[in-house]
């Protein structure tokens, strides 16, 4: 029997072998990563069409990037020892998920100039799974080999040393290698990696480029550590005069739900799942699969088969060794179990000693629910007021299914949203979930004439409010309301048994919202503190680590549905006394 001939773009092959592995369902992944797969897979056949204005060129750069990329060095770890004999380190071996993000990059083109398809690229992935190794390759190509007069390449971040996460590997291969660095003409600077002839660079930068940049590749590492999205969107604009530029976003998740990370990852969801077509934006996610607990058809964070799911590099930079022991401490003390979710499962979480599981949050939310459906129904109100320049919530209850459904209304003035630590919050404007007022105070009769519409609309049962900053306001209110305004304090007395309803609401998917991303944001916010004093039965109240971490919204929340289950009509009410 003869042997077929040997494949001319071996690379691509294991490429589109890995993505037809996952859609069957014999590699083990997420829901993320099989809807990347599976859109790779289903444009593959949708190229054959004239509607398609894309195809798969696997000679143009697929391939030639692989090749390329196996020729680096290693610079960490143990395959950067030398070689006793050749004095060099052993050179980078792409796995098939390697091999599957850089074809998909390089390998999709334009019908019509077989330019690029792919001008951005979202990868998230878990610590120790070659990130940085695969950004110094792509980086290393858009500066030397992508055919570009002038390239400039960018690893940017935050702060010089996670700048230099990437920048700093990628100039040590071009030391290491010296035949990579003269092969392409270029000079390995202490800051920066230059080819003379061509006025191409290769650096790091902090913050956003200066005036006259125009990146061809900008590298944005740990995206989850970026306040704003000021150095992403810099570097997109400055992309304009480049043909076929790359701005690559290679980061792990985190705990700032508010922050422009976050938003990206949503993008990334939404195109995967087709909600929102973007055919120039490659995206793909590494995690698990449901809230971590397992109970939700999801995966088990505490098993090594999630830690397996969530790592494609398991078993070969991630050491089993290492990582199970450390699932067992995270598993025994709370304190590490953020900290190991965010870094090697790629889970968000809430600020740092969170209350709101998030994933258990987020399978609350139903994207069908709408409060004009409730009319007629009895609803309770929560209303927490923070000072006249900053966010107030207004959040409604009402019965639902087995449980409770939930909405809710933010204010804040427009003074306040300006601000440049805000800019999340002018995004949240623009669609509509949170409303600006006029001026540097929040106007409390716009607040008012709300809930003058929800008492038209819905049977109001009562009103609580926090009495600190709110005594004009429900003053006022009471003049014209017919339902009481009872006063909640936020002490552990009167929040602690609310609380402790609404974690359980949570847990068991009893309490419906409508993917509300401030109230999701505040969600992630709020810790929760236990009262002074000790005894047998302990008290807890709603806390935050910081000032700007607001978590109105789900005091609010936890003041309607503590009057809401008071008011909960008794068993024998609804069921009648049993008789023996």
């Amino acid at each position: 029997m003869s042997r077929p001939p040997p494949s001319t773009h071996p690379h691509v092959d294991k490429a589109n072998a890995y993505a037809r592995a996952v859609v069957a369902g014999k590699i083990d992944a997420c829901k993320w990563v099989r809807l990347a797969c599976s859109r790779h897979v289903k444009d593959l056949k949708r190229a054959n069409t004239a509607a398609f204005p894309y195809r798969f060129d696997p000679a143009k750069a697929a391939e030639r990037i692989c090749m390329f990329g196996e020729k680096l060095p290693h610079v960490k770890g143990k395959w950067a020892r030398k070689d006793p004999v050749t004095r060099k380190p052993s050179r980078i071996s792409l796995e098939p998920w390697q091999c599957f993000i850089l074809c998909s990059l390089y390998g999709w083109v334009k019908k019509s100039n077989r330019m690029r398809r792919f001008l951005k690229g979202s990868i998230y992935i878990p610590r120790k799974n070659a990130k940085s190794t695969t950004a110094c390759i792509i980086g290393w190509w858009m500066f030397s080999k992508d055919d570009e007069p002038g390239a400039e390449v960018y690893s940017g971040a935050t702060s010089e040393k996670q700048a230099w996460e990437v920048f700093g590997p990628a100039r040590e291969m071009g030391v290491v290698e010296p035949g990579l660095a003269q092969g392409v003409g270029a000079t390995i600077n202490a800051r920066s990696i230059v080819r003379l002839g061509e006025n191409a660079k290769f650096e790091p930068i902090i913050g956003k480029p200066g005036d006259g940049a125009s990146p061809h590749c900008a590298i944005v590492d740990e995206y989850h550590e970026h306040p704003d999205s000021t150095l992403h969107d810099t570097m997109k604009t400055g992309m304009g005069a480049r043909e076929q530029p790359l701005l690559l976003i290679i980061s792990t998740a985190g705990d700032n739900i508010s922050g422009p990370c976050r938003a990206d990852w949503e993008d990334c969801e939404k195109i995967l799942e087709g909600v929102i077509e973007d055919e120039t934006h490659f995206a793909i996610i590494w995690t698990i699969d449901g809230d971590g607990t397992g109970k939700d058809g999801g995966d088990d964070w505490t098993t090594e088969a999630a830690l397996a799911k969530a790592n494609p590099n398991w078993g070969v930079s991630v050491n089993p060794e290492i990582y199970l022991p450390d699932q067992k401490a995270a598993m025994r003390d709370a304190a590490k179990q953020a900290i190991f979710k965010t870094k090697h499962l790629n889970m968000w979480v809430s600020a740092k000693f969170g209350w709101i599981n998030l994933q258990s949050w987020r399978g609350c939310g139903d994207a069908k629910l709408n409060m004009e459906d409730f009319a007629g129904q009895e609803c309770w109100v929560g209303l927490d007021l923070a000072s006249k320049v900053d966010v107030l919530s207004m959040v409604a209850v009402f019965r639902h299914r087995d449980g409770f459904a939930c909405f809710a209304n933010h204010y804040m003035p427009e003074n306040t949203i300006a601000l440049p630590q805000n800019r999340h919050m002018q995004n949240w404007v623009a669609r509509e979930w949170l409303t600006q007022t006029e001026g540097a105070r929040t106007d409390h009769t716009r607040v008012e004439q709300d809930l003058r519409d929800w008492a038209k609309w819905f049977a109001v049962q009562e009103l609580a409010f926090d009495p600190r900053e709110a005594n004009y306001l429900v003053q006022q209110i009471q003049s014209w309301a017919s339902f009481p305004c009872i006063e909640t304090t936020q002490g552990p007395q009167t929040m602690s048994e609310p609380m402790k309803e609404l974690e359980a609401l949570i847990a068991t998917r009893k309490l419906h919202h409508e993917n509300d991303p401030v109230l999701t944001w505040m969600a992630s916010n709020v810790i929760k503190k236990e009262a002074r004093g000790g005894g047998p039965v302990k008290y807890y109240y709603p806390t935050k680590a910081k000032d700007e971490n607001k978590i109105d919204g789900i005091v609010a929340l936890i003041m309607a549905i503590g009057r809401a289950k008071i008011s909960q009509p008794s068993v024998y009410t609804t069921r009648g006394v049993l008789s023996a």
